[in-house]
């Protein structure tokens, strides 16, 4: 992984994006040795999406058998759906 000022980042964009998407690399942006973001190949981006998923449903997964230990029924989504729009 490479760090690049902000102002670099700014004035070379195109090559940057490249070497992200070209080059496969990793570039975390920075100003006054602060880091601000972070540009990474798209690969990456469907990897990290990909995982917080999994995490998502190992958490339902969780909360389900929670519910059903305590002999709570879940709530279906439409009818939460309903509650928060009415609510809002």
């Amino acid at each position: 992984m490479v760090r690049i000022p902000s102002s670099k980042v700014r004035r070379d964009f195109a090559e940057t994006v490249n070497r992200v998407a070209y080059g496969r690399e990793r570039v975390v942006v920075h100003r006054r040795d602060e880091d601000l973001a972070a540009l990474i190949p798209v690969e990456d981006l469907a990897l990290l999406e990909e995982l917080e998923d999994r995490r998502d449903i190992r958490e339902a997964e969780h909360v389900l058998e929670e519910a059903k230990t305590k002999h709570e029924r879940p709530i279906p989504w439409e009818k939460a759906k309903k509650r928060l729009v009415h609510k809002g």
